[in-house]
Parts: C-alpha cells; structure tokens; sequence
C-alpha cells in the first residue's frame, strides 16, 4: 500500500497499458463488474434512515431475467420486458425514490465458439433504461451522441448524470454523461487502464473506484469529474478490487487479492483507509473471503466477484472461508482464458465451504452470522436499508446458489427462492425505502 499520494501520481497517458496486457487484465477480471456490479444508489448515509413505505424488498437475478421480492417472500414479481433482440436483463442502479431502476440489457453475445471472450465480448450491443415501477413503463436513455456499442452504467449521481463505462476497440473508460448520454465527459483518460467498481461517497461528493493499471489494480478516490484524485492503494503484486465508503464517509474498504500465488482470483484480505489513504490496515489475514464466487455443475454454472458490504453500524459483512476449503471449480492457470471462467469442475476435491462473517474495523472481532451442516458456500450478503435483514445466496458443491434471507443480528435463515425454474438466483439488491 501507498500512503496520500498526490494527483500527480495519476498514470500518464504515456503509462498506458500494452495491448496485450490489458486483454489479459480485462478477461481474467475486468467484465466480471462490468454487467453485474454492486447496486448503485445516490443516496446520503449522513441523513436519517427513510420511512419504510412497506416492508424491505430486494431484486434479484434468474435465468437472465430480474425478478423482485419482500423479505417476507411475499410480492414475487417477475419482469418480463418484451423488447426485440433484447437476450438479458439486470437491474445497475436505484433512484433514491425506491421507484425507478436503472436497468442494462444486452443483445446475444457477440463471443462464444471461434471467437474470443476478451476480443468479442464487448461488441455486444448493450442497452440501458429507466423502469418506473408504479407506472410500469420502460424508458431507454443514452442514447444520443452514442460513443460504442458496448455501455455499462457504474454509478447514478443524483437525478441528472451518470457515470458509464464505455469500451471502444478493447479500450476502457467511464464517462460522465447526462442520463440521455449526452454532454459525456471524460471520467478517465483511454489507455490509462480499465476503470470500474466504483462507490459513491455519502456526500455525494467523491468517487471511489478501482483501476486496472500498468502497475496493477489501484484503489483511486476524485471528484465526480474524475479530477483531484487520490490514490490509496496500489503495488504490481497485489489486486487491489471494490472500494466501498462506510457509511459515515469517514473509511474505505476493500479486497485484496494476492493473484500471483493466486491466478484465480479465489480469495482476499480486507482493508480499510481513510478516504485521504492515512491510517490504512489490513483487517484480515490468510486472506479468508471468497472473492471469485464459483459454483453449479458442467451445463448449469455461473460466478463473478463477490463484494464485502457495510452495515449501517460501521462493520463489515464478508464470506470467510472454513479451515481448509477448497473450491469445487479449480482454476486452470496453465491453459489459455477463451471463456472468462476456465475452470475444471473437481467436486471430489472440494472440501470446506464459506459462512457469512461480521467484521469490526475498530478492534478486528468477528462475529459468525450463518451456518450449514454440511458446509455450504454463502456469499453476496448485504444488509436492509432499515438496517433489520441480511440478505445472501448459498449454494451447495454442484448446485446453482437460492436467495436466503436472516435478521442482521444472525441465525434463523430461511431460503426464500431457487430462482424462476429452480435454476439458481443471484446477485440480490435492495431497494431503496422512499
């Protein structure tokens, strides 16, 4: 780690990443965020928790399409937008109304056999809307002064602008856009890496993101242009991934991955900073959370980063992983990527499993929240906007991950769906309460 670096120490465009390495970087990591990060709000942690217009509801993803549901499990709904060529859904964003979702489709994918992941992958066209949930319409935005086919929403910035990834010829960048898409600005610079996972500040007012850089995945905060940056985390042998603001604005916490002892990306340490990079710590050791989240069978699997989440009291909720796990899916660090998983499926091997964790920044504790006999593999909790429930996936060795839910204090889970056809359900996000 680095310690209050200056913006001066932004990478140069003379710093550019070579072409090959960065294909490298973006399809061993870098799209695994693009289409299913975090859940995007603009809303200020320093106000007071909104009143609840009903109980808590999340989203969450099947079969590539969104579904909602109270943490009751009462209120199942299913969307199904009829919109032509349109192959997959996902909600990326809320407006703090709790009524309108940002959402990204995507066409058919341009990659598959003969053609490439890292090539291929992002000439797929891509699409983002507004969906009012009360009206029940369905708004396409960004389209105008279009920059290339391939758009990605990172973070809403309150109700006018937005911050986009944009990947033109294999080169990354976010912009700052009207929600239209136009007046696009640069956030970052083309070639300087490949910018994403960022984080709003409760203020409103600074951006946390990480970058894929010449020197390595770095841990940047700026201004909403993009400017009078800050960079809190940086060194080649180690990838640092998904700063997150506390929510008093006061830290930053996030992953790192030590990817040279492991090329997969299995697990991390966490860390945390002041936003300024004073006072940085290494809260965990061994590296315990599972961060390459890896699960189902041959012909029915799926993955991508499992992110840490603050509770509203200041701790932190991450999977750690049971003395001597091993993954099912084991990595294949020799054998070329072609398909952005490249993994051999060894369910004899496995052992061990993940249990959702509360981790105290102050003094290190950490507390157990779930539990299954025989182990099972928790991941993606985040707690309610009213502070009441923990939500999380759990999958068994072979099986596609269902949508559990827990009061925050822990204990008591209950399984609330396996997903439309019982074919799995991931990535679940709360709405915001009004």
């Amino acid at each position: 780690m680095v310690s209050q670096p200056s913006p001066a120490h932004a990478p140069r465009p003379s710093e550019c990443l070579p072409a090959a390495f960065l294909r490298t970087t973006i399809s061993r990591r870098g799209f695994a965020a693009l289409a299913l990060g975090p859940a995007l709000a603009a809303v200020s942690c320093r106000s007071p928790r909104p009143v609840a217009r009903g109980p808590a509801r999340f989203f969450f993803v099947s079969q590539g399409r969104t579904a909602m549901v109270n943490v009751d499990g009462s209120g199942l709904r299913r969307f199904d937008f009829t919109v032509p060529d349109q192959v997959t859904w996902q909600p990326a964003g809320f407006f703090p109304d709790g009524r309108r979702v940002l959402y990204l489709s995507m066409e058919a994918r341009r990659d598959g056999p003969g053609r490439s992941f890292d090539e291929y992958y992002t000439q797929t066209p891509t699409h983002l809307w507004i969906h009012d949930l009360d009206r029940d319409s369905l708004t396409e935005i960004a389209t105008r002064d279009r920059k290339a086919v391939f758009y990605t929403p990172e973070l809403l910035l309150g109700e006018g602008r937005m911050l986009v990834q944009v990947v033109r010829n294999r080169v990354g960048q976010i912009f700052n856009m009207n929600l239209d898409g136009s007046d696009a600005r640069e956030f970052t610079r083309a070639g300087e890496g490949l910018p994403y996972g960022c984080s709003l500040s409760p203020d409103g007012h600074r951006v946390a993101f990480h970058l894929a850089s010449p020197s390595g995945y770095q841990i940047w905060t700026s201004d909403l242009e993009g400017s009078h940056r800050t960079l809190l985390a940086g060194h080649q042998d180690h990838l640092y991934f998904g700063p997150r603001w506390s929510p008093d604005g006061e830290w930053l916490a996030w992953q790192d991955c030590h990817f040279r002892q492991d090329p997969g990306h299995d697990w991390s340490d966490i860390c945390v900073s002041r936003p300024d990079g004073t006072a940085q710590r290494v809260l965990t050791t061994g590296r315990p959370q599972w961060f390459a989240a890896t699960y189902g069978r041959p012909g029915l699997r799926g993955g991508g980063s499992n992110m840490i989440a603050w509770t509203h009291d200041g701790r932190i909720l991450f999977s750690r992983a049971l003395p001597g796990t091993k993954v099912p899916w084991e990595y294949q660090a020799e054998r070329p990527d072609t398909d952005h998983y490249n993994r051999d499926y060894h369910p004899e091997s496995a052992r061990g499993g993940t249990e959702i964790c509360r981790l105290d920044p102050r003094d290190g504790g950490v507390e157990r929240l779930t539990h299954a006999d025989p182990p099972a593999w928790d991941c993606r909790a985040s707690e309610s906007p009213d502070g009441r429930w923990i939500v999380f996936c759990r999958a068994k060795t072979g099986r596609m991950p269902g949508i559990w839910v827990m009061p925050a204090g822990g204990g008591d889970a209950r399984r609330l769906t396996d997903g439309l056809g019982d074919q799995g359900a991931d990535q679940p996000r709360w709405l915001p309460q009004g």
